[in-house]
């Protein structure tokens, strides 16, 4: 594997291989399966060679029954076993990716995901997508033809070298040139091409969905057209990697063909000269000849399956960025090529089951902002227990976003304390903090699939019944007796058959899905009315007094509901602080911002 891929890549694979959960029986069986349908098509091809010698010699036709025999058996075995092969195989690779598919969304759950800020959406999306499905081809599609083409080739060499130890030696050196020389004269331009080809993938995936996502943003200021161009560049970039990627592909065709007329020629020149001096019949002369015309099935895949190495291990390096960037050798899974069935499964260590720590949230001289970036909040205290409100407000672009999250246990605090029930969320695994804070961020995503499907995004045992009264009590009930298909309603990609407001509600009933204590939920009345998201906000606010509720805002009206109100601003050296707090009554009394941004919002006539 070292001539063909860098140690980084390497080291990949290396760390990654664990998480396909690869059951060795399953996989031996494919290879051996694999190997018994290649030598039986090049024992159908010496079998056949031998009859026909054999025949021209005319000897009774008894003589002959028994290879007759064997070509009609080898014959059936090579396709009943090729078939075999193929579901072995193939239940190897759809267990895997499964596994692999499964183990990356619980890594990425269970731990710190603050290193993917530099990401962008679409590349992300790659990564968990194309990404794993590439890496887990690895096996089925590089590995296994290895193991087949060797086998086979060892064991057919072995078998012939019984008769002609030096038409065997020619053939073994013939099908190292096959199996070995070809992939070598391929790799590197086939790693020039998986480059651009990476390359190319991941600006077609974020510009493709920055098209899908801000279409009509685009349309209003005129950009689409351009984006559109800049898609179809990207694909005829991709196209062109795709071909220059496909000529490796020829060039080891040719050197096996090269090599399998190589390897024939020499068995002619070798085998007749053994025949002239009697060591071999003239029977086994068409043997030694005509057999390696099918020795070669095996190394012709191997120039694919070095490609596809390129392409898996390529994909196993942006796998490990994205899962271990940050992490320390003893927090990556042993490397390995899986475990037995029953042992090790789940190679993503997964939380234990231990008492959740309160859901008492304290913030004390907190600083937030992105990794690598500078801090946007400062000095913020905070506290909160269930049966308590509070809405934080400010500016666009002030830092409330980031603030929320880094209050859910999405980005590590940059500076002060953070503690959930007296413990730090730093020493809290991510999957406890999200069992006690459920965060449900402004472009939180409504699936593709049915109302209930939705909802279960929160919580997986969520009966029929159970997802009626969260709608009802997030005031869609109305809505649900409307749809055609109740709870089975299907809505369309993006909630695009929906209205805002009955998106955010739906985004609502997911958030009171979840069992979380702690509510964070940034920006409900985006996007509304004003009407309509006062209403929403105040339901909020006064309805889930048995929870803890946060509400990020820039709209002041509906906080006269909530217990406290905390006001962000601008300091002096640009960084953002707490400027006022109180009810919503004080700071009308003792804030003339937030009592101006009040009348804006069209509550003059109430002062």
């Amino acid at each position: 594997m070292s001539l063909f891929v860098t140690k980084e890549e390497k080291r990949a694979l290396k760390c990654l291989l664990p998480l396909l959960e690869l059951n060795r029986a399953h996989f031996i069986a494919a290879i051996v399966l694999g190997v018994a349908g290649l030598s039986a098509s090049i024992a159908l091809g010496g079998t056949a060679a031998w009859l026909i010698a054999r025949a021209s010699q005319h000897p009774p036709v008894l003589f002959l029954q028994v290879a007759t025999v064997g070509v009609r058996f080898f014959g059936i075995s090579k396709a009943v076993l090729r078939y075999v092969q193929r579901l072995a195989s193939h239940r190897v690779a759809m267990d895997g990716i499964a596994a692999l598919r499964e183990n990356v969304y619980l890594k990425l759950a269970n731990s710190d995901t603050s290193h993917l800020h530099h990401l962008k959406r679409g590349e992300l999306l790659a990564r968990t997508g194309a990404d794993v499905d590439a890496f887990g081809d690895l096996l089925v599609k590089s590995v296994l033809p290895a193991w087949v083409a060797a086998c086979t080739g060892i064991l057919t060499v072995g078998i012939l070298a019984f008769f002609s130890p030096t038409s065997a030696a020619i053939l073994g050196i013939c099908l190292l040139i096959s199996g070995v020389g070809a992939p070598l004269l391929t790799i590197r331009s086939a790693r020039l091409a998986q480059l651009a080809e990476d390359r190319a993938r991941s600006e077609l995936a974020a510009t493709t969905v920055t098209l899908l996502d801000h279409a009509d943003e685009l349309a209003v200021s005129g950009q689409r057209p351009s984006l559109r161009n800049r898609l179809d560049d990207i694909e005829t970039q991709l196209r062109r990697a795709k071909d220059k990627a496909a000529r490796p592909a020829a060039l080891a065709s040719v050197v096996d063909a090269l090599a399998m007329g190589l390897a024939v020629g020499g068995a002619i020149i070798v085998s007749t000269g053994e025949h002239q001096v009697g060591l071999v019949s003239a029977v086994i002369v068409a043997v030694l000849v005509l057999t390696p015309l099918s020795s070669f099935e095996g190394t012709a895949e191997l120039a694919p399956a070095a490609v596809q190495l390129v392409r898996s291990a390529r994909a196993a390096l942006r796998l490990e960025d994205l899962l271990y960037a940050g992490d320390t050798a003893a927090t990556k899974p042993d490397s390995g090529l899986g475990s037995e069935p029953g042992q090790g499964e789940k190679t993503v260590a997964k939380t234990a089951d231990s008492p959740l720590p309160a859901a008492h949230l304290k913030a004390s001289d907190l600083a937030v902002g992105w990794p690598q970036a500078p801090v946007v909040v400062e000095g913020l205290d905070l506290e909160i227990k269930p049966g308590k409100t509070i809405g934080i407000v400010g500016p666009s672009g002030i830092g409330k976003s980031t603030l929320a999250y880094t209050l859910a246990g999405l980005l590590p605090a940059r500076g002060g304390k953070l503690e959930l029930g007296g413990i730090d969320y730093r020493d809290l695994p991510a999957k406890t903090v999200s069992q006690v804070v459920s965060f449900t961020p402004e472009d939180a995503h409504v699936f593709a699939t049915s109302v209930e499907q939705n909802l279960r995004c929160a919580r997986a045992d969520l009966t029929p019944e159970q997802a009626r009264e969260l709608l009802t009590r997030a005031g869609l009930g109305q809505w649900l007796a409307h749809l055609p298909a109740g709870l089975d309603t299907v809505l369309g990609p993006g909630a695009t058959s929906v209205s805002g407001g009955e998106r955010r509600r739906l985004l609502l009933a997911r958030a009171l899905a979840a069992p979380a204590p702690i509510m964070i939920i940034d920006e409900p009345s985006e996007h509304l009315d004003a009407a309509t998201a006062d209403k929403l906000m105040r339901d909020l606010l006064t309805n889930y007094r048995e929870r803890a509720v946060i509400i990020i805002t820039h709209r002041v009206t509906p906080l006269d509901s909530a217990d406290e109100v905390i006001v962000l601003g601008e300091a002096e050296n640009g960084v953002s602080r707490v400027v006022r707090r109180g009810t919503h009554a004080q700071l009308l009394e003792t804030d003339e911002n937030y009592r101006q941004a009040h009348q804006q919002e069209g509550n003059g006539d109430e002062l």
